[in-house]
C-alpha cells in the first residue's frame, strides 16, 4: 500500500528500494530518489511507516527471512536501516546491524536485486596514531573486531566481501561514511563534545571529519544513480585540527597518557559503568579521516563542511553531558573531567570500589 501521491510506474530507470526509511538518512534519501525522473520508483522499508510522499511503503524488519518476497520488483537496494546508540544492548545491536545486513543480501540475491548498497563507516579503518591523514579509500581495514559498533560495521564489510562467492551476480557496494552528524544522530563521537573538558591522548594529534546526514543522503543518491562503485567514503572536505576544534566548542582539553586512558575505560566498561569499549574511544583520540575520491570524481560536493557540521554537533548535545560516552548529570560530569590524570585515576578508582560494593 502506498502513502501519498505515487508517481505512474516509467518503462525505465531502477526500482530503488531504502531500508531505514522512516527516519534519518534513510528517510531523506528516499525523499531525494522519489524527485528524481530518471528512478521508476521508491520502495521505502521501515518497521513503521514514515511520512515521505511519493514513495511505496513496505512495513517490515529487515531481519525478517520472509523480506524477499518484499522485494521481487526492486533492482537497487540500499540498506540504512543501522543502530548506532552507545546505550543499545551490544549484542542486540549486533544482531540487529549484523543479521540485518546478512538478511538484506540475502533476500536481494534470492529476489534477483541487481546491486546492494550497505552503508558502514569509515570506523572500518580503525584509528590509529600512525595513520596517514586522510586515507584512501582502499586503504586496509585495521578497526578491531571487538563488541564495539567498528566490529559490527567489520562483520557488514565481510559479507560485501563475500557476496561474489556466496551470491554469484549480486553487487554490493560499500559506503563508508565519516563521524554521522545531524539531528537526532546519538554516537560515542556525538557524546566526545557533551563533556565540559574534551579528553586527549597524550602525544596524539587527531584531525575531526564530519559526515552530515544530509550530506549522507546526497551521497547515497549519486552512488545509485550514478552507479558509483565502491569502496566509497563520505565526509566533508578535510579535516579540523585540534585548535580548531577548541575554538568551536568553547571547551578546553585535558590530557592523559595513553594507557591510563585506554584502561581505565575499559575497566569502567567491565563493570557496566560506560557504554562503550576502550576501542571506541580511539575514535576520538586518533585520525581516521579519509578521501572521498571516488564521490569526488563523480561531481559530489558536500553542503556543510567541517566547523558546520561541529557547530550542529554543538547545538543538538546542549543541555546533555557525558563522560566516557556515558550520559550523567552536569554536576558530576563536571567533577569526573576534572582536569589531571591524578584526579581522573581517583576518581575512576572511586567509581570502581562503589560497583564492587554494590556487586556484593
Amino acid at each position: 500500500m502506498a502513502t501519498g501521491k505515487v508517481r505512474p510506474r516509467r518503462s525505465k530507470g531502477p526500482v530503488v528500494a531504502v531500508t531505514g526509511a522512516a527516519t534519518g538518512a534513510g528517510r531523506l534519501l528516499a525523499a531525494r530518489l522519489a524527485e528524481r525522473e530518471d528512478i521508476r520508483k521508491v520502495v521505502a522499508i521501515d518497521g513503521q511507516r514514515g511520512d515521505v510522499p511519493g514513495v511505496t511503503w513496505r512495513v517490515t524488519d529487515i531481519r525478517d527471512p520472509l523480506l524477499s518476497g518484499r522485494l521481487s520488483d526492486v533492482d537497487v537496494l540500499v540498506n540504512l536501516d543501522i543502530e548506532r546508540s552507545p546505550d543499545a544492548d551490544p549484542r542486540e545491536r549486533r544482531t540487529h546491524n549484523v543479521r540485518g545486513a546478512q538478511t538484506v543480501v540475502t533476500a536481494a540475491a534470492a529476489a534477483r536485486v541487481r546491486r546492494v548498497v550497505l552503508v558502514t563507516s569509515a570506523m572500518v579503518y580503525g584509528a590509529e596514531p600512525e595513520n596517514e591523514v586522510p586515507l584512501s579509500e582502499d586503504a586496509p581495514l585495521l578497526a578491531e573486531a571487538s563488541t564495539s559498533i567498528a566490529g559490527d560495521y567489520l562483520e557488514m564489510e565481510e559479507l560485501a566481501a563475500n557476496a561474489p562467492v556466496t551470491h554469484p551476480g549480486l553487487e554490493v557496494t560499500v559506503v563508508r561514511p565519516a563521524a554521522v552528524v545531524g539531528p537526532g544522530v546519538d554516537t560515542v563521537v556525538t557524546r566526545h563534545f557533551e563533556a565540559p573538558r574534551l579528553l586527549t591522548v597524550k602525544g596524539s594529534t587527531p584531525g575531526w571529519q564530519f559526515c552530515h546526514v544530509e550530506d549522507l543522503a546526497s551521497a547515497l543518491e549519486i552512488v545509485v544513480a550514478e552507479d558509483v562503485r565502491g569502496p566509497v567514503a563520505v565526509g566533508c572536505e578535510g579535516w579540523l585540527a585540534p585548535d580548531e576544534v577548541t575554538e568551536i566548542t568553547g571547551k578546553r582539553s585535558f590530557e592523559l597518557p595513553a594507557a591510563l586512558t585506554f584502561g581505565m575505560a575499559q575497566r569502567l566498561h567491565r563493570l557496566g559503568m560506560t557504554p562503550a569499549p576502550a576501542t571506541d574511544l580511539h575514535y576520538v583520540a586518533y585520525p581516521w579521516v579519509v578521501d572521498c575520491a571516488r564521490l569526488r570524481a563523480a561531481g559530489w560536493k558536500p553542503l556543510y563542511d567541517n566547523a558546520a557540521a561541529l557547530r550542529i554537533v554543538m547545538e543538538e548535545s546542549a543541555g546533555r553531558h557525558a563522560v566516557v560516552g556515558r550520559r550523567v548529570g552536569g554536576k558530576e560530569a563536571t567533577m569526573a573531567t576534572a582536569a589531571g590524570a591524578t584526579v581522573a585515576a581517583i576518581g575512576a578508582a572511586a567509581a570502581i570500589r562503589r560497583a564492587r560494593k554494590r556487586r556484593r
